[in-house]
This record gives C-alpha cells, sequence and structure tokens, in this order.
C-alpha cells in the first residue's frame, strides 16, 4: 500500500464529521490493506490513523520538523517503507546521532509529496486530529473484516492492541479472534474513567452508593506476575519492568501466583505528600542507572483493581467482588484510600481529605461494574477541581482534518507584570465549538501580527481567552519553565483587556501550591 492512499484517506476522515461516514472510508482503506496479506501493513495503518506508531517514540517532534524540504512531485512511498524509515530513526543513538536523525528525517520528507508530507509532519508531531479515535477505529476494523463489532472491541480490549486484532481479522477472519484472550504477561487497555462535576453528581449517576478513591498523581501502572516473574507496563502498555524494582518487588511480596493488577506509582515525600508528577515521571525514563535514580527518588506502590488472580479472570467480575479479592491480598499500606458511601457529605469530606493531601481528586465507582479494558466506562468517574485563568491569545494554527482552512490550536500566554509583555503557558485546541472557530479564525486574521500563510500566525496579544485545566506542570519546552495541563478553551472574553488577564505570578502560585 502506499503512503498516499493513507495520507489522503486521513484527510478525507478528518474533513468528514458524520461518525458513520468515517468508518466507512477507515474500512475501505483497511479492506485494500488486507488485500496485500500482510498483516503489518493493516496493523501499520491501524496505528497511524489513529495518531500512533507502531515504534512508540523516535526522537522526533515539532522541533525538528520546523524545517523540511521540498516535497516531492509524485508519490513513490509504500507503507512499509516509511514504517522501516521510522524504524531506524528510532534506532540512532550515540554521539553524532541528532545530525544523523535530521539526515533521515530530511531524506524521508524529501521523498514524500506535500500531502504526505502534512500526514507525516502531523503524525510524528502528534496533531493528526482527524477523529478515528478508538471506538471509530474498532468499528472501522469490524466493517472491514465482516465481523460483529462486540467481537472486535473484546479482542481488542483482551489483547490491548487494535492494530495486531485489526491485522487478524482482516488477515485470517473472525476465528483469529480467539487467540486474544487475557492472559498473564500480555498487557491489556486499561480502564478509563468519565467526568463528573462533583460527588453529589457522581452518587447520583452511579445509582446512590459508589466507591471512592483517592485519585493519585503518579503514574498508572499494570502489574504482570507469574510465578517468580514479574512485568510492568505504563498505561500505554510500555514495558518499564527494569525502570521500576520497588514495583517488581511489591508484586513479588503479594501472596499469589498469578496476578495482572491496576495500580499506581508515585513518588512521596517525607511527610506522604506527593512530589509534582515530573518527578515521578523522570523515574519511567530511560537510565543508564537504575539504582542511582531509584535511591535519589524512590516510588511507592498502590494497587487499586484486580483483574486476574491465581488463573481466575477478574474482569467481568463487579467492581465490588475486585475490591474484595484486591482486599485479601495487598496490605493496607499498598492500597489507595477507599470509602464506599451514598452519603454525599461523606464523599465531599473525602474529597477535602484526598485534596488536602496533595492529590488530584477522587474515582467514583459503580459497586457493580465490570472492569471495560480500553474503553472510557461508564461505571468510572473522576471528579477533581477544576483551575481557570485569564489568558491572553499570542498566536494560533491553522487546522487540519475537517479544521482545514480554520484556525484552531491556540497559543497561550499570561501577562507578565516585570516587562510589560507575556509568557507562553502552552497551547490547545480543545473545547472549540464549531461556531468558535469559525468566529475565531475572523477575529485572528484580524490581529495577524505578520504573514498569515505559515503554519503558525503570530497575533497581536489583544484577546483575552478564558481556560480551564487540570494543573501547572514544570516544562523547558517554555520561557516561563511552565505549561498548562489538559488546557480547554471555556469562552472568549471581550469584557476583558489584556491588561485584566493573569499574571505569570498567578499561574507561578498555583504551581509551587501543587510542589
Amino acid at each position: 500500500m502506499q503512503l498516499i492512499d493513507v495520507a489522503d484517506a486521513s484527510a478525507e476522515v478528518g474533513a468528514t464529521s458524520a461518525r458513520l461516514a468515517k468508518i466507512a472510508l477507515i474500512a475501505g482503506l483497511l479492506r485494500d490493506a488486507g488485500i496485500e496479506d500482510d498483516p503489518k501493513v493493516v496493523a501499520v495503518v491501524v496505528s497511524w490513523l489513529s495518531g500512533e506508531l507502531p515504534q512508540r517514540q523516535i526522537g522526533v517532534g515539532w522541533a525538528a520538523l520546523r524545517s523540511l524540504p521540498s516535497p516531492a512531485g509524485e508519490p513513490s512511498l509504500t507503507v512499509l517503507q516509511v514504517d522501516a524509515a521510522f524504524s531506524e530513526i528510532g534506532q540512532v543513538a550515540g554521539k553524532g546521532s541528532q545530525a544523523r536523525r535530521a539526515d533521515l528525517v530530511n531524506g524521508l520528507f524529501a521523498a514524500a509529496t506535500e500531502s504526505e508530507q502534512t500526514f507525516l509532519r502531523r503524525l510524528l508531531g502528534g496533531e493528526l486530529r482527524q477523529g478515528a479515535l478508538a471506538g471509530v477505529m474498532a468499528d472501522a476494523v469490524a466493517k472491514a473484516a465482516d465481523v460483529a463489532a462486540p467481537v472486535v472491541r473484546r479482542a481488542a480490549m483482551l489483547g490491548g492492541d487494535l492494530p495486531a486484532v485489526a491485522a487478524a481479522a482482516l488477515t485470517d477472519g473472525e476465528a483469529a479472534l480467539e487467540q486474544f484472550t487475557l492472559r498473564v504477561g500480555r498487557p491489556v487497555g486499561p480502564m478509563l474513567a468519565q467526568t463528573a462535576s462533583g460527588v453529589g453528581e457522581a452518587l447520583e449517576h452511579l445509582g446512590g452508593t459508589a466507591v471512592f478513591e483517592a485519585k493519585l498523581d503518579g503514574a498508572r501502572v499494570q502489574i504482570h506476575r507469574a510465578g517468580d516473574a514479574v512485568s510492568i507496563y505504563t498505561r500505554s502498555l510500555d514495558d518499564v519492568t527494569e525502570r521500576l524494582p520497588e514495583v517488581v518487588e511489591a508484586a513479588l511480596a503479594l501472596p499469589v501466583t498469578d496476578l495482572i493488577a491496576d495500580a499506581e506509582a508515585i513518588a512521596l515525600r517525607p511527610d506522604a505528600r506527593p512530589h509534582r508528577f515530573q518527578v515521578t515521571a523522570s523515574r519511567f525514563g530511560r537510565s543508564a542507572d537504575v539504582a542511582t535514580a531509584r535511591a535519589a527518588q524512590p516510588l511507592s506502590v498502590f494497587v487499586f483493581d484486580v483483574l486476574h488472580l491465581d488463573g481466575e479472570d477478574l474482569l467481568d467480575r463487579p467492581t465490588s467482588e475486585r475490591v474484595a479479592a484486591l482486599d485479601a491480598i495487598v496490605p493496607k499500606t499498598h492500597r489507595v484510600d477507599r470509602l464506599i458511601t451514598d452519603d454525599a457529605d461523606a464523599a465531599q469530606r473525602f474529597l477535602d481529605a484526598t485534596l488536602d493531601a496533595g492529590h488530584e481528586g477522587v474515582m467514583a465507582k459503580s459497586l457493580t461494574a465490570p472492569y471495560e479494558a480500553g474503553r472510557r466506562g461508564a461505571g468510572w468517574l473522576k471528579v477533581k477541581p477544576v483551575h481557570t485563568l485569564d489568558l491572553v491569545v499570542l498566536g494560533v494554527e491553522w487546522g487540519s482534518g475537517r479544521r482545514t482552512g480554520k484556525l484552531s490550536n491556540i497559543h497561550l500566554g499570561a501577562r507578565d507584570p516585570a516587562t510589560g509583555g507575556f509568557v507562553m503557558l502552552g497551547k490547545t485546541f480543545k473545547g472549540m465549538t464549531d461556531a468558535m472557530l469559525a468566529w475565531q479564525t475572523t477575529r485572528f486574521m484580524e490581529l495577524a501580527d505578520g504573514p498569515t500563510d505559515g503554519w503558525v500566525v503570530k497575533l497581536r496579544p489583544e484577546q483575552v481567552v478564558e481556560i480551564a485545566f487540570d494543573g501547572v506542570q514544570g516544562s523547558s519546552r517554555y520561557p516561563g519553565g511552565m505549561a498548562l495541563r489538559f488546557a480547554r478553551v471555556l469562552r472568549y472574553r471581550d469584557d476583558k483587556s489584556p491588561v485584566e488577564a493573569d499574571t505569570v505570578d498567578t499561574v507561578r502560585a498555583i504551581y509551587e501550591h501543587s510542589a
């Protein structure tokens, strides 16, 4: 299959708002990929259209994509050629690696047409926004393979790898999906949560009684143990066993033989308050000396769910039974704080105490819900405070997919009283309605402070926007050393001038408070 086929399909999917139309377009592409009778082609295409690389990370981000060679006149690249190029780029290491990686990237892009370059740039930059979410992709795979959608979803849930499921379904049919069962040592997609505005709403949504658990601002890990063999996986299913000896030791200390458990690894201060998330995250990076990293900053482990225990699968059991199984094998010191209640006041006190301890908020879980691996199930709700700031739009990027022709991703800045200027804190395209996109495209063209035909349009700092966000984290990417976490647009504030925007000192105070 040619890269141009994937690039064109991606653009068409992104320009289509209807879910069924997206599914049909992707299914058509996957059928074409399946005709080649090479499972790898199907798997790579599914990964790409999901906005991911099979290689996960290859060391190429937006900074490496700012200056690219002129595009090729005619398409020549195949899917497997590009996948091989990504693998080669990702394997570059050692002295001179940066220059070598840049040469490989330039060589790849020089062979790509303009539309292929656009696709590759957005794929590598994490900006491939086309609405091909997991649910859409699973349904498209089912349609392409002529397999019932629930069968595909179940296989992807247990296999933890939709590209592999797609490859099996497209090449060998429904019977091939029987191999995707829950297995110790093979990670599964973690269950995700929806959002509730407060504990009262959570109780109402979950039927009047719920399990409330402390939501720690650590790193989610999936623990697999088979006898004395332990494997640890991240939320994105990367194997990090060698980097987390504390988690391995905690798993081996449990009175079990076989286990799959959901847990949180987190760096705590001596007073048991959490360090900033980056401190925990630093332990997940590649390190030549794990022992030194551990000595400098050990991790604590807290288990909050059990999917498999000594030969018995539990993920289809209700939460109440999984909680009982967890309590029977995990000591209290390694369990998240928990409250089961139907009393909104008690739940609020639990939330307040959790926040006072420095954590993110709480998870509210239905007592009867199964573990919906790989899905954002209705039986789990996250409740945490939302911060807001009035910031100034410093720049904006042209959109892609269904946002082509619209100014979309905005650059956010806080006022700096010391200089009279603004300090950038990140970007966001989230929370924007179609009406908002149309309005801001017109508005920002009026505020353009320079050329408007590039990828980024610089603006005069005049438009104030109200932004909701979950927290502030340290960042070397921005001059203020901070970035907003999960920023999204609430509304534009035409009633406020830039001099009324929040200051960088306010943002820093939020950052320091979370320390």
